[in-house]
């Protein structure tokens, strides 16, 4: 019988109940991280299929608890995939936690039902819409709570490994359709931190933002109990059968419990936004932007900055410049126009592109190409022909490195939870920065200002410097678009 969640007889935290290593998971890990005391181990995972794999693996092993947070999770076929390893786990005994941020469910509600009738899972939403269908309406009555939404992405397995990083559940995210991929950065992490992990996720589940499923959506008893298993379409079925095909070419189960993963060891610290920030209610002080800063430290040589949206505001680009002055080099990966998914987010940066670039800052947009061949693997930060830029992570004077969900945006700031990792690694630094080389050599325009303070995108191109006056790869409505929301009082809503 599924206990009542909320009741005095709830779940315990993780590692209460997972602090003896006696599972498939922590025997293999518990070896290594006793080599390496106070540290933790850190795979990055930049590599889509590697991203995917490493979750439905894990959740394979898992023997007692699967804690799950995300953003999105699309319905679509690698968002089932992963729920059918979730309810096989379950299936096995193990007890699974789905914390969802309720504004990206939308026709999900049949499968969450499915999911929350089992008596080994609970779902749990952030911030939930009381009307179902058309959502827009509770805007209208309750705009303050819902535009404020939890952003956070972990995936947290017997108390022993977790997964954090940029990266939603759905097949943009993970290389598995056709559609242009998102390209991301997460990280896989065991050692200390992953209590951390777990304990910020029993936060965020018992908060006064997060209601029960039941809360939400009425249960008929028929249906608890009643479908414990998920259709035979969410896997049965050939495009499905072919990922998974791929996965059977990934070596992580053998090479972890081999203890053979390359894994990075470092000092590193969960950063994590106080849950009531879904309320209006954390304090300033306490929010993840501020506590960075504090964390990470004044930089002294050099910060790369890689942000899907990049928003600074006229405090953030004050911030920069002051940087610049103490001489400070600072780079900027984002989406060019052309490769954002949010079009009208460019105009929040587009608005500061001069300023940046008169005081030297470099500035480099993600190129979006045409010729985008379907497939199942990237190319590291910026992914496969077509992709959007989706990371967020940046490195300072290469010895530390923050990877997470926060985009350098007043979003991220004000409204939305965040979370990352602070990790203290000169060797992930500096392999994040000759990436971030890599990708602006090849996959990105760097902006300059033309003699008479115009902006100009340039590439290279089999040895010769190719020079654009305009956005390159858009229309004239885009940018059009982009003109209109420059000038509208929305810069603190994107």
């Amino acid at each position: 019988m599924k206990k009542m969640p909320g009741s005095t007889s709830d779940f315990l935290p993780s590692e209460d109940k997972n602090s003896t290593h006696n599972t498939r998971l922590g025997r293999a890990i518990a070896p290594v991280n006793a080599e390496h005391p106070g540290l933790c181990g850190l795979l990055p995972l930049d590599d889509s299929l590697d991203a995917f794999a490493c979750r439905y693996r894990l959740a394979e092993m898992a023997e007692k608890t699967l804690d799950v947070q995300y953003y999105i999770w699309e319905d679509d076929m690698s968002g089932r995939l992963l729920f059918s390893v979730l309810v096989a786990a379950a299936s096995r005994g193990v007890r699974v936690r789905l914390l969802l941020d309720d504004n990206n469910t939308q026709g999900l509600d049949a499968i969450l039902r499915l999911l929350d009738s089992h008596p080994n899972i609970d779902v749990r939403l952030f911030n939930p819409f009381s009307f179902r269908t058309l959502r827009a309406l509770g805007y209208l009555t309750d705009f303050a709570r819902l535009n404020r939404r939890m952003h956070n992405k972990s995936f947290t397995v017997d108390g022993e490994a977790t997964i954090i990083g940029g990266r939603n559940v759905g097949d943009a995210y993970f290389g598995a359709g056709e559609a242009p991929l998102f390209s991301d950065l997460d990280v896989m992490g065991i050692g200390p931190v992953v209590a951390e992990v777990a304990n910020d996720f029993e936060r965020y589940w018992q908060s006064a933002c997060v209601s029960t499923l039941k809360q939400v959506l009425e249960l008929s008893e028929e249906e608890i109990g009643s479908r414990l298993q998920p259709p035979d379409d969410w896997y049965q079925n050939e495009i499905a059968q072919r990922y998974l095909d791929k996965l059977e070419s990934s070596q992580f189960i053998t090479r972890l419990e081999a203890r053979d993963l390359p894994l990075i060891w470092a000092k590193t610290r969960l950063l994590s936004d106080d849950p009531r920030k879904g309320l209006g209610r954390a304090k300033r002080h306490s929010l993840l932007p501020q506590r960075l800063l504090d964390v990470m430290g004044t930089p002294a040589e050099q910060i790369d900055i890689i942000s899907s949206y990049f928003v600074p505001t006229r405090a953030g680009v004050a911030q920069l410049l002051q940087l610049v002055r103490k001489g400070v080099k600072i780079a900027i990966l984002t989406n060019s126009l052309a490769a954002n998914d949010v079009a009208v987010v460019h105009a929040g940066y587009a608005r500061w592109r001069k300023k940046l670039l008169r005081h030297g800052i470099e500035l480099y947009e993600l190129k979006p190409t045409q010729d985008f061949v379907p497939g199942l693997r990237d190319r590291g930060l910026t992914g496969n022909s077509g992709s959007s830029l989706h990371a967020k992570t940046f490195s300072i004077d290469s010895q530390k490195v923050f990877i997470g969900s926060l985009n350098f945006d007043p979003r991220s700031t004000m409204l939305n939870t965040e979370m990352g990792f602070v990790i203290e690694s000169e060797t992930l630094a500096r392999l994040i920065h000759r990436r971030f080389l890599k990708s602006r050599q090849h996959e990105a325009w760097q902006i300059r200002l033309d003699n008479f303070g115009r902006l100009n995108w340039v590439e290279q191109k089999d040895g010769e410097e190719i020079v654009l006056k305009k956005e390159p790869k858009t229309r004239f409505w885009q940018r059009v678009l982009v003109r209109l929301a420059w000038w509208l009082p929305v810069e603190w809503l994107l």
